[in-house]
Parts: C-alpha cells; structure tokens; sequence
C-alpha cells in the first residue's frame, strides 16, 4: 500500500510540474514594476477631485473647459475626477456653485470666466483656484499694484488679447471712421477695462469714441440699436453676456451695415467682421498643465504668474464681410 501510494503522488508531482512548463510558453501579461505608478498616475496613488465652475456656455468657455480637462487627464489619468457645472449666466449661482464645492471638499477649483474667480476668492482662501477665461485679474479681485502674480491660493490665465493691437485692427480697416461705438455689459468689470483701454488708443488714433452699455440679454438690442444710429462702425471686447448674444447683434447690426471689430472670436463668428484671435483650447490646456503640477505639489500656487495666450492671429468672418461688401486686408485669416 504504501509502494502504491508513492507512485500516485509522484504522478501528481509530474503532472503539475507539466502545467507550469506549459505556462511558461505564453507571453507574460505586462505588469508596473514594483515601486513605479501605473501611466498617467501620482506616484503616490493619491486620486483628487476638481470642481469646474463655467459662467455660461458658449463656444470659447466649452473649449477653454475642455483643453483643461484634457491637460489634467493627460497628466494624472484616472486619479482625477471632475465636477462640472455651469451657471448659465448668472452670478449667484456661480456662489452656489462654488460653496457646495468649498463644502464637498474638492482638491482644486477651475474658475471659467470672471464670475466664478470672483465667487470662488470669496467662498475659500485655502482650496487652490485657478481662473480661465479672465481678461483681467486685477480688476476682477480688485489689486492694486498689480505685478502680474495674485499670490494666496489664485492663479490661472488671462484671455486678454493685445487692445492696442485691436484698437490698429480697427484703424487698419477703417481709416475713414469717425465715430466708434464701444458695446458693452456693464456689469462685467473685465468688459469695462478693455473698453477703457480700447477707447484711449482709439481717441490718440483721432477717433471719437462713444460708450453704450447694455446691463443683460433684456437690452442689448436696443442698446445695439442706439450705438448703430450713432457710429461708423462699433467694437465689442471680450464679454460674455455680448458672447451669448451674438445674434441678437447680428439682427442689428447686418441690416444697419455697420460692422463690428471683436475682442475675440466667438463674437467674431457671430456678429463681427474681423478679431484678434486666441485660442481658447490652447489656454485652458495651459490652465490643466498648471493644475497638474499644483496638485502633485510641483508647484506653489502663490508664487505662479497669471499665463497668457502664447500666440494671437488676425482673423476675419468671409460671411459677414460679404454682406457688409468688406475686403478684408492681406494675412487675415478666414474664421473656420
């Protein structure tokens, strides 16, 4: 009994010894080696979470959020989840917005526009904030002595587009204006600054500058209307209220044939005949990549300068050139 018994394990012995040999024929599945993060990981498998807050949805705030989006997730993966929300316009839910993030405890908040920056600097002074889609961040958190670096928890970028190149934009186009039209919300301060800057280079150029200010959607037809009555041709900075309306401009400004120079392009694209263009991806990349390295710990947010846009095109809308009989100049480029 005991000889029969040394030979059936000494079978099972051969056979298991079979298995692994014929396991080891197949390719070995990949594996981390020990001590390394898998790609796209914190090396310390740390997850985090970033709210995003976005004023209103129009073409050049969905493209800066998603140039963000796509940036961070390059550069952590899986390890970041995110928070989206949109306020469709409206300041106070931009608060809201904000506390329940300040509340719920995320890592990092992405303010997409003015109102959010403004929100968020009053809803937390510990959470990281970065702005997009800013023009400018000391008149938004009213700094004086601006250096270029807010200092705190806030940094980000800044979608100002050179006004003195805008104001030449202008002059090139239209030499034989006399008057210009300045639209405008008034409750955006970002809108108030450009149009302040805008309008002193165009008075040193002899031009007579006018202002018209619209306070919401409710009005800006009328208020197009007037500054069309009075104006030779009208210039529209970088505002999101003129942004999400730009075909109520349009139904203006096309059968009054007066054109519009744009602070950028989504007015452009709607309304206007010519713009100094940014990219709106490119900055909201840029925005991500800032993220990323604040939230691995790469970088210290009170110490990072507010980024601008690397680069800016002269572009010009063909279909709104057309109707208002416009030869855009040389090295312009057609809007897609």
């Amino acid at each position: 009994m005991k000889k029969i018994i040394s030979i059936m394990l000494a079978l099972c012995l051969a056979a298991a010894l079979v298995g692994c040999g014929g396991g080891a024929s197949s390719t070995p599945a990949a594996s981390t080696p020990a001590g390394e993060p898998a790609e796209g990981a914190p090396a310390d498998g740390a997850s985090y979470t970033v709210g995003i807050c976005q004023l209103v949805q129009h073409d050049a705030l969905d493209a800066a959020t998603e140039g963000f989006k796509d940036a961070l997730t390059e550069a952590l993966g899986s390890a970041v989840t995110f928070d989206e929300q949109n306020a469709s316009g409206d300041a106070p839910t931009c608060t809201t917005i904000v506390n329940g993030f300040v509340s719920g405890g995320v890592d990092l908040i992405l303010a997409n526009a003015t109102s959010p920056l403004q929100a968020a600097a009053a809803a937390t002074s510990e959470i990281p904030i970065l702005g997009t889609s800013v023009t400018d961040y000391a008149t938004a958190l009213e700094i004086e002595g601006w250096t270029g670096t807010v200092g705190g928890n806030i940094s980000g970028t800044s979608d100002l587009a050179p006004l003195d190149q805008q104001a030449e934009m202008l002059h090139e186009m239209f030499p034989d204006a006399r008057t210009v039209g300045l639209i405008y919300c008034s409750g955006e301060p970002n809108s108030v600054y450009q149009i302040e800057v805008v309008e002193a280079a165009l008075q040193g150029m002899g031009y007579t500058c006018e202002r018209f200010a619209f306070t919401d959607s409710n009005d800006i037809g009328s208020v197009v209307q007037s500054a069309c009555d009075a104006s030779d041709v009208l210039y529209v900075p970088t505002d999101n209220t003129a942004a999400n309306n730009t075909e109520a401009i349009a139904n203006v400004v096309i059968p009054a044939k007066v054109p519009v120079i744009a602070g950028e392009e989504g007015i452009c694209k709607g309304c206007g005949v010519a713009t100094l263009s940014i990219s709106y991806y490119d900055l909201g990349y840029t925005t991500g990549q800032m993220a990323a390295k604040i939230l691995t710990g790469e970088a210290d947010i009170a110490t990072m300068p507010v980024e601008y846009a690397p680069e800016v095109t002269q572009k010009y809308n063909a279909e709104m050139c057309q109707q208002l009989g416009i030869t855009p100049p040389e090295g312009y480029e057609a809007i897609g």
